[in-house]
């Protein structure tokens, strides 16, 4: 019973924080959407804070797990690192609580929203840079500095994906893969 009380909590927040933002959302509106009294959040959660965190905590997980599935064995460095650059920015895209935090960062720079997103960020560089390095040590691609390698990816993977939709039409799959692969992956291939 109390984790189902903890879980409909948790259930009720993330709809709160993806509706109406950190900053916006209470502990009374969690309560009012769970329909659970306010003490009943506090013998689970502390604080906002506390259950906040613990939220993008899953989703942190659930990022990582979409990450995994889209990694082959069986396929390229370049397709899988496309694979999993994709699948990642499509899940940010659909998941509203993310769509919501980018927004708020953005237009009020609360600081929960802002450490939130950069916590989320974290996981997909630290991914790529994993990725980068597995791709080195099986000699794939060049000797090259992971972390620095994975941010420039990421970046510009996020620049084809979102940035540059906002004055062209938008690229398909396909063609971010080709152009990623392009300007970036056949430069760091061995010859």
């Amino acid at each position: 019973m109390a984790v189902d009380r903890k879980q409909s909590i948790l259930e009720a927040a993330t709809r709160s924080f993806s509706l109406f933002g950190y900053k916006a959302t209470t502990m009374d509106q969690v309560a009012k959407i769970a329909n659970v009294g306010k003490g009943t959040i506090y013998t689970f959660f502390h604080n906002k804070e506390e259950l906040f965190n613990e939220i993008i905590d899953s989703l942190i997980e659930e990022m990582k797990l979409v990450a995994k599935e889209a990694i082959d064995p069986e396929r390229s460095f370049a397709d899988n690192l496309h694979q999993a650059l994709y699948r990642l920015l499509e899940f940010r895209k659909k998941h509203q609580l993310t769509f919501q935090l980018s927004l708020e960062m953005k237009e009020v720079g609360t600081p929960e929203a802002v450490e939130a997103m950069g916590k989320l960020e974290k996981v997909v560089l630290s991914f790529v840079e994993k990725q980068v390095q597995a791709a080195i040590e099986k000699d794939e691609i060049r000797k090259c500095d992971p972390q620095v390698t994975a941010f420039i990816l990421v970046k510009t993977y996020i620049a084809l994906v979102h940035d540059w939709e906002k004055e062209h039409d938008s690229l398909s799959e396909k063609e971010i893969a080709e152009l990623f692969e392009l300007y970036f992956l056949k430069g760091l291939e061995k010859k």
